[in-house]
């Protein structure tokens, strides 16, 4: 996970083994214009220490309380939070809704085994939903072939049977060849996006920590980079460099896997070229490739492109059969 957005269910899990007690609380079902989303999660100690959130800031102290009830006795709360007009503004939202939060102790209604069947699948990156009867005790995990709309769309929720299905789908990352100035504004704004981000430049005077800090650096050839990487259908990559050597391997290797995206830096001309050299090598699937990368915004600079092309990625994940 990015570090912005931790591993709750881990945390919990951890916790939980190191004798603190645990409990998750899940967002299951709230207003449109919510701060979290459904699936959202808050965990929670027996001390009342805690990671995560299911709101933005309206509901999380009686969360915490019902949390420390819930670890005590090992039983499940259902939580239903109205929240009225003038408290909603208080945490950024122009009108009042309703949130409803489920609360399971780990250890209790959430048992260990299960929490820590959801642990491995996430750090596996394998997509599952955990799938909890909401009028009983039953909590089961589910692949995403029972769930596949629901995966398509990132859309945890209330099922027509009245079940809660919270979707687990691994981190979504974007891999960012070339370390350059683009990727300097790109990099920061993809991980407040949520996003796992790697860069894969082999000129190490590019890729160093003084101009990405904290960032994942891999000083390596691209193809061997993405091979190594593996892209799902959670990644996205972009090239940046403008310069063949580099660049070429890295989408000969990109168009290979499952990424949802692939975008190139570079003029519709230098793109046309590009498209030639990878022809003539007999590369498929070029149509896959986007380019001049990032939405037509009329940027200027690097922020602004960086700003184009974190848009582009999005509306590719969320909207892909939009015309852009």
């Amino acid at each position: 996970m990015t570090d912005a957005f931790p591993d709750i269910p881990a945390i919990a899990l951890d916790w939980h083994r190191a004798g603190r007690g645990a409990a998750l609380a899940t967002v299951i079902e709230t207003w449109g214009s919510a701060p979290r989303a459904a699936g959202s999660q808050l965990v929670v100690d027996r001390f009342g220490a805690m990671e995560g959130s299911v709101s933005g800031g309206c509901v999380e102290g009686a969360a915490v309380t019902e949390a420390m009830a819930a670890i005590a006795d090992g039983l499940s709360r259902l939580l239903d939070y109205g929240v009225a007009d003038e408290d909603a503004f208080a945490v950024g939202l122009g009108c009042g809704g309703r949130i409803r939060v489920l609360v399971d102790p780990v250890g209790g209604a959430m048992d260990e085994a299960l929490l820590a069947d959801l642990v491995a699948a996430r750090a596996q990156r394998r997509p599952v939903a955990l799938v909890v009867d909401l009028e009983g005790e039953r909590r089961v995990l589910e692949g995403p072939d029972a769930h596949a709309e629901r995966f398509a769309g990132d859309q945890s929720g209330i099922d027509p049977d009245g079940r809660f299905v919270g979707l687990h789908n691994p981190p979504l990352r974007l891999v960012v060849v070339g370390a350059v100035h683009i990727a300097q504004a790109l990099v920061p704004m993809a991980r407040i996006a949520g996003f796992d981000v790697a860069i894969v430049d082999p000129r190490d005077a590019f890729a160093a920590q003084v101009r990405f800090p904290g960032a994942r650096l891999i000083h390596d050839w691209p193809d061997a980079a993405l091979g190594a990487l593996a892209p799902d259908a959670r990644t996205a990559v972009v090239t940046l460099t403008h310069d063949a050597k580099i660049d070429d391997p890295a989408l000969r290797a990109a168009l290979e896997s499952r990424a949802f995206y692939i975008g190139c830096l570079g003029s519709t001309r230098t793109h046309a070229k590009r498209l030639e050299r990878l022809v003539g090598e007999g590369v498929s699937g070029l149509e896959r490739l986007d380019a001049p990368v990032g939405l037509d915004i009329g940027a200027r600079g690097p922020a602004e492109i960086a700003v184009s092309i974190l848009a582009e990625i999005v509306a590719a994940l969320r909207r892909p059969r939009a015309t852009l």
